[in-house]
């Protein structure tokens, strides 16, 4: 028989209890009275049944997280009953399995201690094979606030946020960051189940690309068991399957015994072997925009004595990922090669999908992937100070063909690596860590934290920090070696960023470019401070054009949520620009940058609706006027994924589509920069067009490149064609023109240039060449008509009409595209719908254009 799992998620109940109020062992015990506790939700936490019950309000809106702080100071009680009628036959042993505790949990079973814990991102099993009774059983767990653990700790050395987070294992962003609230969580976040055992169980599979050589792929895999039954003998079938019919095979006997493992009450022997499967004119997983990412299927079945006891399944791909870090010529590069093929990394950070995670539906996860895949995105970099993220996560990723940098959670801070229980618990993280992750196929990269190494040396060199580099044998020493060990298949990248005489040295490794936003004066060396230029200029996203990085892996700018959710989280009389609450969704520092950074580029918005489109066009233009310089520095320049993509609650923040799934502006400018193929055009005020045809497909790319010049009107005032050839995966810059040779007399300021691929392989290319600020726009007149029952709105205007923006008053509405630009006498049709098919709130519809006419919401108007 196959093992049996039971998942405990009934009849949960909820109390909180003043730090040393009441007696565990009491509380506890089965006699306990709970009859009046609230009921809560596991998975889940603490806030959300709160919020949920009334106890609290929402903390999204207003100030109203301030009202919530008394949560994290409480002690937690969670408490459930369950049946259990099961007679255990010889052989059989039960265990009780935590997938996910937040975070300093205390755990009984029919009044029993069976342990404490004090990790947020690994499980805990319980041997509980005594301890379970026929019939009811009662289950109980005790979270501790963080401050009875953490309280009487070191605390007086560098951390951003809070102090208190470097010695509690849990998602970082809990204590706060620059782009989230405060909400310190507590729960059992993640699934809980009994699982019966059979002789033994497969503790870890670990399976990976060895070669690809001709027409055979060789897949190695690593069996772990562990058996607590001495009598049996082990054997396990490893199969690779293309949907029903197996394209391979090995039946191994499990008889190399590596001693014995011991987790708490749980003793057993290791068992292991080896397996190399090959696999015949093998299809292989490539990122979405090299071609397919095509998932066998790995099944490993365990059997003791004949008899099938555990099942292993996953999706897996054939594939080889190396980072190459000296190029042909033996300079330094940071290049990913998928398959023998370099790869631009194009895409964004994903910071945690929700202040209250244990909530989020997989359907979210589900619907953001694809979002990042519709944006053309091929690698999403799992930031460091949130978690370790779902399966469900690493599952879309393998599917849709994007591939992963993965941190370890540690991020901004110095971490107590002196300490021994906190490295033991570390370790245990690191190695539970892994050996889950490590056979996924979209993961490229594993990287020991998020800036630790960089601000350490910078803050020492101004004299901010004056300690030892506490938490450099965490990514120097433990890492290193537990990856020696469990995945020497992927590079280890001890800190992003890293490398050269500066953590963030622009020849070496890869770099955070916070130039742009933050004003850092760089390049800078080791020993030298680290300044900033707080100025217009200082923060401008012009200076993204000195920037010669390697790989790009962290910059951005700010943008506003969407009217929708940001109307949705203030009280009415605080709608309105530079209001206090509009202030309070930010929670950088020096709040000034973004005005700056709108002054530079837009203007100062005078208003919340021009604070929504500048902020937006701003973000838009600025990453693009980035990326575009990126891609075309490849291969010199091997990445680009900017900071961030999602949004925890409805903030203002760096990232692209806002806490509802509203896209910003700069999503849709995404898909369009970010396209394997691209037309644009490099060019600043009174300098020259250079025109650029950028070509990351494996295949040769040959098209006719039509720039068109047009006045404000439509009128068309310079029309030129050009043949264009590109080398698979290269880059060609195809011509360069003066700004008088286009404008034939007319002001830089009155028109507008498409550069257009006639065989439409990509999006028309639109560019100002000046400034929005410095721009002389006509009123536009933008018509619309609706199909709601197809869900499309068809536009057209008489003059060019600036970014054009759609809104509807719901969540999680999809357009195919947005925040466009209209040509006079173009119709343009956009496609509407809503993520659970919802029925769209049409009459809520609005369409503006920053050179609106009316300056105000238009109604629907038939199309002449």
């Amino acid at each position: 028989m196959k093992r049996m799992n039971i998942k405990l998620t009934e009849n949960w109940k909820l109390r909180d209890f003043h730090v040393g109020e009441a007696r565990d062992l009491e509380v506890a015990s089965p006699e306990f009275i709970d009859y009046f506790w609230m009921t809560t939700t596991v998975p889940g936490d603490i806030h959300t049944t709160l919020r949920e019950k009334g106890v609290i309000d929402d903390p999204f809106f207003g100030h109203q997280d301030q009202k919530c702080r008394w949560i994290e100071e409480k002690v937690w009680w969670y408490r459930t009953v369950f049946s259990y009628d099961s007679d255990l036959k010889p052989g059989e042993k039960m265990e009780l399995l935590f997938e996910g505790l937040d975070t300093y949990a205390t755990v009984y079973l029919n009044g029993v201690e069976l342990g404490s814990t004090d990790n947020m991102f690994i499980s805990h099993s319980f041997d509980v094979t005594r301890e379970l009774n026929k019939g009811k059983n009662t289950l109980a767990v005790k979270f501790d606030p963080i401050h009875v653990h953490a309280g009487d700790k070191v605390q007086y050395y560098w951390s951003g946020y809070s102090k208190k987070r470097i010695w509690a294992r849990k998602a970082q962003s809990h204590f706060g960051w620059d782009w989230g609230p405060r909400l310190v969580c507590a729960g059992i976040w993640k699934e809980v189940q009994l699982i019966k055992r059979r002789h033994a169980h497969l503790d870890h599979v670990f399976a990976r690309t060895t070669s690809i050589e001709g027409q055979v792929g060789v897949v190695d895999v690593d069996l772990c068991a562990h058996a607590f039954d001495r009598e049996c003998s082990y054997t396990a079938r490893v199969e690779l399957l293309e949907g029903t019919e197996r394209v391979a095979e090995e039946n191994v006997s499990l008889d190399k015994v590596g001693g014995i493992t011991v987790d708490g009450a749980i003793t057993a022997r290791t068992l292991h072997h080896s397996v190399t499967l090959q696999v015949m004119d093998p299809k292989l997983w490539w990122t979405h925009d090299l071609g397919t990412p095509f998932l066998y299927h790995l099944r490993v079945t365990l059997f003791a004595d004949g008899e099938l006891i555990d099942t292993y399944e996953q999706p897996f791909g054939i594939r080889k990922i190396e980072l190459m870090q000296l190029d042909e010529e033996g300079r330094h590069a940071f290049t990913f090669v998928l398959n023998g093929i370099k790869v631009f990394a194009k895409g964004a950070n994903w910071i945690p999908i929700d202040s209250f995670i244990a909530t989020v539906p997989d359907s979210r996860y589900t619907h953001l992937l694809q979002m990042a895949k519709d944006a053309n995105m091929n690698m999403i970099r799992a930031w460091g100070g949130g978690i370790y993220e779902r399966d469900i996560f690493f599952d879309e990723c393998d599917r849709l063909g994007i591939l992963i940098w993965q941190d370890f959670m540690f991020a901004c801070a110095l971490y107590p690596d002196y300490n021994r229980n906190f490295m033991n618990n570390v370790h245990r993280e690191i190695e539970q860590v892994v050996k889950r992750l490590r056979s996924r196929t979209s993961l490229a990269l594993w990287c020991g934290n998020n800036e630790n190494d960089w601000l350490y040396e910078a803050l020492s060199s101004t004299g901010e920090i004056t300690h030892p580099f506490y938490g450099e044998k965490i990514y120097h020493e433990l890492m290193p070696a537990v990856l020696e060990q469990l995945d020497p298949t992927r590079t280890f990248w001890p800190s992003s960023p890293f490398g050269g005489n500066d953590h963030n040295s622009r020849e070496v490794g890869d770099t955070h470019n916070w130039q742009v936003w933050h004003g850092n004066n760089e390049p800078r060396q080791f020993g030298e401070p680290q300044t900033q230029d707080y100025s217009i200029e200082g923060i401008s996203f012009k200076r993204f054009k000195s920037d010669f990085t390697k790989f790009a892996s962290e910059f951005g700018l700010h943008a506003a949520s969407n009217r929708y959710t940001l109307a949705k989280n203030m009280p009415d009389n605080q709608f309105y620009w530079d209001s206090d609450e509009m202030k309070y969704r930010n929670k950088d520092v020096h709040y000034p940058k973004g005005i700056m950074l709108m002054e530079g580029y837009t203007g100062v918005p005078k208003d919340i609706n021009e604070y929504i489109q500048f902020s937006m066009l701003t973000q838009a233009e600025g990453l693009r006027y980035g990326i575009e310089h990126y891609r075309r520095n490849k291969p010199d320049t091997s990445g680009a994924l900017f900071w961030q993509f999602n949004d925890c609650w409805p903030g203002t923040s760096w990232s692209v589509i806002d806490y509802y799934g509203l896209p910003k502006a700069s999503y849709h400018y995404a898909r369009k920069f970010f396209a394997p193929v691209l037309l644009c055009v490099d060019h600043d005020p009174n300098g020259p067009l250079q025109l650029w045809a950028l070509n990351d497909r494996r295949e040769v790319y040959q098209d006719k490149a039509e720039l068109t010049i047009y006045r404000m009107d439509g009128t068309i005032i310079y029309q030129r064609a050009f043949d264009v050839t590109v080398e698979a995966n290269s880059k060609v810059n195809f011509a360069k023109l003066t700004e008088a040779e286009i404008l034939q007399q007319h002001s830089a300021g009155e028109v507008v240039v498409v550069l257009r691929s006639k065989k439409r392989v990509t999006e028309d290319y639109v560019l100002y060449l000046r400034d929005y600020k410095d721009m002389d726009y006509q009123p536009a007149h933008v018509q619309i008509s609706v199909d709601e029952a197809k869900g499309h709105i068809h536009l057209i205007s008489d003059r060019v009409a600036r970014m054009v923006m759609i809104e509807l008053d719901a969540p999680w509405v999809i357009m195919d595209d947005n925040f466009f630009d209209l040509i006079p006498g173009e119709v343009k049709t956009v496609r509407v719908h809503q993520v659970d098919a919802g029925a769209l709130p049409w009459e809520t519809l609005r369409v503006t254009a920053m050179n609106d006419a009316d300056l105000q919401k238009l109604g629907i108007k038939e199309m002449s």
